[in-house]
């Protein structure tokens, strides 16, 4: 409760929160524990101080020990150099001479000194005081005890939570209408074991119903169950969650292929992509016991369609189906009494004897029979809504906005957003679009063919009219909704922050839940980034990489990587591959805004990458340090953590399938750092393409912000805008935007 109270700036205290006495003063234990707190950059609201006094000291000490296992106080923060601020000089041929070396030994006549792994390190390479490990294998031989605190210049104020708020935010998560990311889902899942299931709450997404079912099946109460599994194909994607951990059904052959090119090297050696996927192949066998198959039989014998509707419905993953089928003995159970629903759709399915919607669309399109074609589309407005562009390019934009305004209040908000966010990118002949699938390998798609047939007002047009669509919908939507406010206040951070919909992100934010797209503001003249691994793992190789491009004037770049420790304006701490026992290890890459801007910089990605085999490990953390003073760097063992100046972190998911992660970029001429996840599958930085960032990044700007979407409802319904937070009846800050779950409840109209 502590860990989820924490992801929304607050402390979860199991008190009545009428009972605080705000005239009382704050004991010893507590003046302790707010002491605490501002060494690792927090501070607390009045409300929370006065609360404080409630709880024990040992309540408050249990406290402490979790914001510290969440800011990682207790990790080995020390890197491969001893104050690495200071470039240590070493070259190529410093490990061109030590391989040399290393091959032919001290009776060569190489004179050196022979480090704990076993390298000898020549006379006049590496400058070996410097380092805390071997610079050649880069196997760390120092840990470090401490990090620094309490130099922040900026301090995260954190309020009063209560079991009541805990069920508030449990409610939103459940009832969320765009799909939760990979903090909600942990955050949902901790609380599921806390609390009982609402019984007004309404379960939208079938993401988020997924998690509920595999509660209720692990507490014996699978008949319940049944009520949130309403089509085959939601039984199909609880099955593969069961199995995969993948709340979205990816194909086997995708998981497979996926795992070979994860487990591929370029060092033909470590090679072990065949390996891997004999190992993926193996892990989808499919092996259920009979309480399983009796199960999964109930279920789709009680579905609420026909059998030709349920036949159709499982016909998009047919293959899947057929496997299924036979794993889970469905035919046998078809014959027995009371499963007659079920032999019913499994005749069906396997004589074929059903059409498809989607066929019958293809078919319509083929012919280019734009009155049967809009009419079947109307008949499902969700997939109306994801083929419309291309849609109004076919047929025309008339005619498809037509067919569409008629069904678009039917459709949710957050489609209608969605479009409206991608029409500006979608119409625009010249730009590149991104998809982002869950196995974190990004695909840029070229422009639609058909829009070299359209001029330039044309196209203006067809944006317009997708604009236009969605406004007023949402308009209407706000319109209906009874309210008795008459003024609204919206912070102006809200504006720098797009609402989150369609970005799936599959890290955990401990430390807060900011949504892609966040504009944070640099403060001082560095930006720290930082990257821990390792921790709770036996020494070993484990190769993490960060590193950093910088996009310079006339298309120029500048890497900072295990391959170039320094260059224009960022210098790193030194490459590491092997972890030490048990605590971790660490890496860092010290930015220079001040040379960076000098030497006219225009943006500098942030990236971390598994060089090793396998995807990014979990539990890495990584993100990025920020303070108006300076942040000093140990020059006895290299530590530069302080985790009060942490300004943004996020953490590895155990579901992770990436091999690399683009995790933010800075803003040089604005002093900005834009908070964005972008998987991709590649062992170095390189990997990342320059383009599908650029994609992202205009994507992310074009969206509609939480505060243009607050505009939209105070219009619709009347409300004047204040400038005071309290003197508004509604109140939407940036604490409340922490929330996401909250924040897509306006998309719940």
């Amino acid at each position: 409760m502590t860990k989820v109270a924490l992801r929304y700036r607050a402390v979860f205290l199991d008190i009545n929160r009428e009972a605080v006495d705000m005239s009382n003063e704050a004991s010893i234990p507590v003046m302790a524990f707010i002491s605490r707190l501002k060494e690792s950059g927090f501070c607390v609201s009045e409300e929370l101080l006065h609360a404080l006094n409630a709880v024990s000291a040992n309540r408050l000490a249990e406290i402490t020990q979790c914001i510290n296992d969440v800011m990682g106080v207790n990790l080995n923060w020390a890197p491969l150099v001893k104050g690495w601020d200071v470039p240590t000089g070493e070259t190529f041929a410093d490990h061109l001479i030590t391989w040399i070396a290393n091959i032919f030994g001290k009776e060569a006549g190489f004179e050196g000194t022979t480090l704990p792994c076993g390298h000898l390190i020549p006379d006049g390479t590496f400058p070996l005081e410097r380092y805390n490990g071997c610079p050649y294998c880069g196997t760390p031989f120092v840990t470090a005890g401490f990090v620094y605190k309490g130099q922040a210049s900026k301090l995260k104020e954190l309020r009063l939570f209560t079991v009541s708020d805990m069920k508030k935010v449990f409610a939103s998560l459940l009832s969320s209408a765009t799909p939760l990311d990979g903090t909600q889902k942990d955050s949902l899942e901790m609380l599921l074991r806390e609390f009982p299931l609402p019984i007004d709450v309404s379960i939208t997404m079938k993401e988020t119903a997924m998690l509920v079912v595999k509660l209720l099946v692990a507490q014996g109460k699978a008949e319940e169950a049944s009520s949130l599994l309403k089509t085959p194909t939601d039984v199909l994607r609880y099955l593969w969650f069961e199995k995969t951990g993948y709340v979205q059904i990816i194909q086997p052959k995708t998981l497979v292929a996926h795992a070979r090119k994860l487990y591929s090297h370029i060092w033909e050696p470590l090679d072990k992509g065949a390996d891997a996927a004999r190992e993926m192949k193996k892990k989808l066998m499919l092996k259920y016991d009979r309480k399983a198959c009796l199960r999964v039989a109930k279920w789709l014998n009680n579905i609420p369609m026909t059998a030709r509707q349920a036949a159709e419905n499982m016909n998009p993953k047919r293959g899947m189906w057929v496997r299924m089928i036979h794993a889970l003995r469905l035919g046998e159970y078809s014959r027995k009494e009371g499963f007659g629903h079920l032999a019913e759709i499994l005749d069906v399915f396997y004589k074929q004897d059903y059409t498809t919607w989607q066929g019958r669309v293809d078919k319509a399109r083929a012919a280019n029979d734009a009155e049967k074609t809009l009419g079947l589309l109307k008949e499902r407005p969700g997939l109306f809504a994801r083929c419309l562009f291309a849609t109004m390019l076919r047929f025309g934009s008339d005619k498809a906005i037509a067919a569409f305004n008629e069904v678009a209040d039917k459709l949710p908000a957050r489609l209608l957003l969605s479009l409206g966010n991608a029409a500006e990118v979608y119409f625009d002949p010249k730009a590149t679009r991104l998809a982002r699938p869950i196995t974190g390998v990004t695909h840029n798609i070229e422009p639609n063919k058909l829009l070299a047939l359209y001029d330039e007002p044309a196209i203006k047009a067809m944006v317009a009219a997708v604009d236009d669509v969605y406004k007023r919908s949402m308009a209407r939507r706000f319109a209906v909704q009874k309210t008795e406010s008459k003024t609204i206040y919206i912070e102006p951070s809200l504006y720098n922050i797009p609402v989150s919909v369609g970005d799936r992100s599959a890290t955990i934010q401990d430390t807060s839940c900011a949504l892609m797209g966040t504009r944070f503001p640099v403060e001082g003249d560095a930006v720290r980034l930082f990257l821990q691994w390792g921790k709770g793992l036996h020494a070993q190789h484990l190769d993490m990489d960060l590193s950093a491009r910088i996009a310079l004037p006339e298309g120029k770049i500048e890497e900072c990587a295990y391959y170039s420790l320094t260059c224009v304006g960022a210098k790193h701490s030194g490459d590491i591959r092997s972890i030490p026992e048990m605590v971790g290890t660490a890496e860092y890459i010290e930015l220079s805004v001040p040379e960076l801007e000098k030497a006219g910089a225009i943006y500098v990605t942030f990236t971390c990458n598994a060089y090793s085999n396998g995807a990014l490990q979990p539990n890495l953390v990584v993100g990025w340090m920020d303070s108006a003073y300076p942040m000093e760097i140990s020059e006895e063992n290299g530590v530069a953590y302080d985790p009060s100046c942490v300004q943004h972190m996020v953490r590895i998911s155990e579901g992770n399938l990436a091999k690399g992660l683009v995790f933010g970029v800075l803003d040089v001429k604005k002093h900005e750092i834009v908070w964005l996840e972008m998987p991709f599958t590649a062992q170095t930085l390189r990997g990342a393409d320059a383009a599908s960032i650029e994609a992202l990044l205009r994507r992310l700007e074009t969206k509609l912000s939480v505060g243009q979407l607050l505009d939209m409802k105070a219009e619709a319904q009347h409300l004047a805008l204040v400038d005071n937070v309290d003197e508004a009846d509604e109140a939407y800050t940036y604490e409340w935007a922490l929330n996401p779950a909250e924040v897509t409840k306006l998309l719940n109209s």
